[in-house]
Formats: structure tokens, sequence, C-alpha cells
């Protein structure tokens, strides 16, 4: 029988990890970082699920560091076995693993100089160069042989460019079991790219659960809502600032405020994309227009040049230091869409510093906070955060627009697998993963009301399918 190992966003949405036992080998399901304290990340982030000799295979269901940010980390351990993933997962993944790779070497040389020792890296610029190395890329739904006895086919999951739903055929004795990974499961309706295709024929599902207890704002009407922010602070003199994720949501941002100064629908105002990653990630989606959604209307209209659906005359792509500092020195308004998605680094938390306390500006959360992560305390509306560890009194507006988001919502969730159960008339265990204990309570009671045989796994808990 095939064992899985729940190992990392198992009651929680960072981490992602999954150790599968099959036909006497092992594949690991993504390998990502795990975010929110510091303490207890660093021991989290350094512990490795299983011995890296023993792993056959990595495969990857997208590129976002929660899944992917550990794979240095296991290539330095020693693991030189394949990672499968699609070929937009593979180009993104180079780009952010060095970027993870620069945050990691930038925290350790702060932190030996703080305790005055010396403290190694997660991982290095060296490591992400072999990580790439092993790296196997592949196409939407054309199964792949990833180990004996196993064989992954990658499906469209509608999150970002290249992300996917795994599909792990497990042979063992004669016998083949269907395991679904859904990895973090898209909108329908997202710009840009495709609707996500829930897979058929499962046996066992593992299911992310991140919006689990909620629905999000429309589609839409979330263009909506940006275009009132950003009117609202523009008549105050303000900045708008976007803690954005550099893959997909930074481009989701753009793709709409380019709809909305050509309809005259906002002001015409300065719009800054603060993040070198972001700037290298849009021109990775450019070159992938072979998996964009070519019902949208502005993608076929760019049909001759990707890279006009990212640029217009009011946007700038900073990419020195000098640049991103300089933004703080002047007025506004403008719009400025700076990463970390949860604001626990990068160049955001200068803008977060200099702006929260001013009452003009406004700060849009576009995206899930992890709790104990700064963008937390900002969604609560705390009224003192730290930052950089200055205690700044939040001043500044805060707005929240559920319907960014790239995890399906409560009501897509249930869409989601009831297609899949729809086409699996053998479907037993659905594992629900990366989701808080909340969320995930509240959509396992909705299932299980409607047939499902739903559990809620604990790290480290094994179950056999």
């Amino acid at each position: 029988m095939t064992e899985i190992l729940f190992s990392g966003a198992a009651r929680e949405v960072t981490g992602s990890c999954h150790v599968v036992h099959v036909n006497g080998r092992t594949v690991l399901l993504d390998c990502g970082l795990h975010q929110g304290r510091r303490a207890d990340v660093h021991r989290k982030n350094r512990t490795l699920p299983v011995d890296v000799h023993h792993i056959d295979a990595v495969v990857l269901s997208h590129a976002h560091i929660d899944h992917a940010g550990r794979l240095p980390l296991l290539v330095r351990a020693g693991y030189r076995g394949p990672i499968f993933a699609t070929k937009a997962t593979v180009d993104l993944c180079e780009i952010m693993l060095a970027d993870s790779a620069h945050i990691q070497m930038k925290d350790a040389e702060y932190l030996s100089r703080r305790r005055q020792e010396h403290l190694a890296p997660l991982y290095d610029n060296d490591d992400v160069e072999r990580t790439m190395s092993l790296m196997r890329g592949v196409r939407y739904d054309r199964p792949v042989d990833v180990s004996p006895g196993a064989v992954a086919t990658f499906v469209d999951a509608g999150h970002i460019l290249g992300s996917a739903s795994i599909v792990l055929d497990c042979t063992e004795h004669g016998a083949t079991r269907r395991l679904v990974f859904s990895g973090d499961i898209g909108r329908s309706g997202l710009p840009i790219i495709r609707d996500p295709s829930p897979p058929a024929g499962a046996h066992t599902v593992l299911m992310e659960s991140t919006y689990g207890n909620r629905d999000h704002t429309s589609v839409l009407g979330a263009k909506d809502d940006l275009a009132r922010v950003v009117k609202e602070t523009a008549a105050r003199g303000g900045k708008v600032l976007i803690p954005a994720f550099a893959v997909g949501r930074t481009q989701e941002l753009v793709y709409d405020l380019h709809q909305l100064v050509d309809a005259g629908v906002i002001p015409r105002l300065p719009i800054i994309i603060d993040s070198p990653l972001a700037s290298r990630a849009t021109t990775v989606f450019a070159a992938h227009r072979e998996v964009f959604d070519e019902s949208e209307p502005m993608v076929r209209s760019h049909r001759d040049s990707s890279e006009g659906l990212f640029a217009f005359p009011l946007l700038r792509f900073t990419e020195s230091i000098e640049e991103s500092k300089a933004l703080n020195h002047q007025g506004g308004p403008m719009v400025i869409i700076a990463a970390s998605g949860m604001a626990e680094s990068g160049r955001i938390l200068h803008h977060l510093l200099n702006g929260i306390s001013d009452a003009r500006n406004t700060v849009l959360v576009v995206g899930f906070m992890a709790e104990h992560t700064l963008g937390r305390r900002i969604v609560e509306r705390q009224s003192v955060v730290r930052v950089f560890g200055d205690e700044i009194p939040l001043k500044a507006q805060v707005a929240v627009i559920g319907g960014y988001s790239a995890h399906a919502d409560r009501s897509e969730l249930r869409s989601w697998i009831d297609a899949v159960r729809a086409q699996s008339p053998a479907l037993g265990d659905v594992w629900l993963v990366h989701g808080e204990t909340v969320s995930q309570e509240a959509f396992s009671e909705t299932l299980r009301s409607d047939g499902y045989r739903v559990h809620c796994p604990e790290p480290g808990a094994r179950a056999v399918v």
C-alpha cells in the first residue's frame, strides 16, 4: 500500500511538503519554506522530512516559495535526483530560488553580526544552481515516470503561471491507486492564466483548504474595489502600498491597472513595481504565452506582443536600491507594488516603515496573510506594528480585497472537489492540507455533511491509501 507522511502545510499554510512511499521508493510532493515566527520557522526550515539519500524524486506543484523554497536545502544536504515541474514553473524557480538564496544569505549575515558568531545561510547561490540542474520541465497532461511504480501527470491548477495539480498513479503488486494532490487551486475567471482543471479517476485526494471558511469578492468585483481604493487614496494625496507576491499577484494587478488607466477609470498616476524579482517574473510570464487564457480580450489583443500586456506609459519597474529608496521621498499620489506578499521581507518593508504612519496612505492587502506575519498584524489593524525592530503607529488606511487571491475560496474549493468526485467513482478519503485549523474545520464539516470522508492531518501524521 502507498503511505503518505504529512510533513509540511499540515494545519498551516506554509512549508508545503508531503512524502509519498510507493513500491519501496520515496517521492516528495513539494518542498517549501515555512514562513512566520523567526524562531519557529528557523527550526522547521532546517529540518528535512526524510533522509535525502532515500528520496527518489521530487514532484513540484508550482514555484511559490512556500512550495519550492527548500529545494536548494535538499540539494545542499546531498539530494541528486530529478525534480519534475512544468516548464513555466522551472523558469520561475530559476529566478525565485535565486532571490530566496539572496535573502537567506543576507539574513545569515545580519544574524551573524548581531550574535557575533558565524551562522551559515539555509542555502546559497551554488545550491540554487545545482538545484536547477536537476529540474525536469514537463508539459501539462503528459504522463511521466517519476520513479518505479509512480507516474505523474500535471494538470492545470489555475493558481499561478505553470501551477499544477498532480495526478500520481501509484502501482504496487500489479494494482494501481490514483493519488491526486491539488496543489494550490486557483480561481475561475482570473486574468491571464487558464481556469483550474479538476482531475478525474481519484482514489485519494490531498486538497488545499486555505480559504475553506470564507468566500471572496468576485474577480470582477476585485477590479472595481482596486479602482475605488486608488481613487480615494489619490484624492487624499497618498500612496497605495501593496505587498504582493512577485509572481502572479503582481502581474494580475498590472494587468488590471493597465485596463483601468486605458478606460480612464483611475487618475493617471505613477505605478511603480519596486521588485527586481517581479520584473524578472514578468519577463517569464511574457515568454509563456502557451499557458495564457486566450478567452481574455486583452490577451487576444496582444497576440503579437505578450510584453505589451505588462507595459504602459505610467508603469515603471525599479531595479536599484537607490531607486527604491528615492520613492520614500516622493510625495503621492502613486501606487507602489513590492514583495514580499506577506510583508515578511523585501522592499515592501521599507515602504511600510516610511508610510504606515501617514493617514493619507493606504496599505492594500490583496492576498492571504499567514499567522504571525507582519501582513496579518496589518490586516488585524493593530495600532502599533513592528517593522525592522521599530514600533510604528499604524495610521494609514487598511483595505483588503479578497477577490485578488489566487486561491479558490470556499465555494470554488467545493466546486473543484465536487467535479473530482463526479469523475471518480472510487473516490475514498480526502485529506485537507494547506489550511489553518479554523478554515479546515469549517470546510471539513461542509464536506462531511455531503458524504465525503474527510481528514485534517496533524504535522507528522501518516496515512495508508
